[in-house]
């Protein structure tokens, strides 16, 4: 077990927080907590590795602290393993049809709770590891796809929620095709690489979410921002591509390099959806492009 790892240990019994802290402190860092409520307060503040509880003596929401772990997308990954006083069949059953990845029977052996936690924390570092690399491009390192449609999907909702403006931004290297024509793929993917890079590194100074959107195109997500300063985000990206100075001689626009850039700016209505969304920005996008201009921005 490695230090950097996070143990929460739920029960409201002191002396079994007690003798679980002693039993794995020196392998991994431990947090305590006596009832549900707090504990799902500390998960939503740290990156748990993995819970250890008593489902039964942590209050009377224990079943269903479990299962709101389980049902939850940013809880269910973690493993929840049991220890309980009761030895009954049905019992240990339940749990793990609650979604527990082992029960332990009271009184415990500490060397069996550090074997047991040690084996878990492996395989959730490996489930962690699988989950990265299928939700990350192999050629750009962005987020892919996939986790973008995730991201931006949490954040309609919580921006619609909390009242709060959030800006969808589809970019699209302007010409590409011709430049692999001119460049051949391997020039293409060295210039897709670059402008990512480039982009990656305005966007997340602004706190915002980045993902290869598909092909050559990028979507980008920031909330709490003003329309203008969606535009001034615009312009940064502008400006951090030119200062590539990738020479793209077939295109009839620049000499080098560009992009476009749509977007669809939500401050109030979220009555439109993450789908329809999604499309106004690839018509936004589309404008941009037919009308040569550096950006388009739909505002609802």
């Amino acid at each position: 077990m490695q230090n950097n790892t996070y143990v929460l240990v739920v029960d409201s019994d002191p002396l079994n927080r007690v003798v679980l802290e002693n039993t794995l402190s020196e392998d991994c860092r431990i947090m305590l907590s006596d009832n549900s409520t707090s504990a799902l307060q500390l998960i939503a503040k740290h990156n748990v590795d993995l819970i250890i509880t008593d489902i039964t003596l942590v209050d009377d929401l224990g079943g269903l602290f479990l299962q709101r772990l389980k049902e939850s997308p940013d809880t269910y990954m973690i493993p929840v393993i049991i220890i309980s006083s009761s030895n009954a069949y049905s019992d240990e059953v339940r749990g793990l049809q609650m979604g527990a990845v082992d029960y332990i029977t009271k009184p415990f052996s500490p060397l069996i709770v550090k074997a047991r936690v040690k084996m878990h924390l492996a395989l959730k570092q490996k489930s962690d590891l699988l989950e990265k690399l299928a939700s990350v491009d192999g050629l750009t390192e962005l987020p892919n796809r996939r986790l973008f449609d995730k991201h931006f999907a949490q954040q309609w909702q919580l921006c619609q929620s909390e009242k709060s403006s959030l800006a969808l931004l589809l970019v699209d290297i302007d010409y590409f095709k011709e430049y692999n024509d001119e460049y051949g793929y391997a020039g293409g993917d060295e210039c897709l690489v670059k402008v990512a890079q480039a982009l990656k590194l305005v966007v997340e100074q602004q706190k915002g979410f980045i993902a290869r959107y598909d092909g050559v195109r990028f979507g980008i997500t920031v909330s709490g921002y003003s329309a203008h300063q969606v535009e001034a985000l615009t312009t940064a990206m502008h400006d951090a591509i030119d200062k590539l100075l990738l020479s793209h001689q077939c295109s009839p626009i620049c000499a080098h390099v560009s992009i476009s850039i749509g977007i669809v700016y939500t401050r109030e209505s979220f009555s439109l959806g993450v789908t329809n969304c999604l499309q106004q920005a690839d018509c936004a996008l589309v404008a941009a492009h037919t009308n040569q201009e550096r950006m388009v921005m739909i505002n609802r």
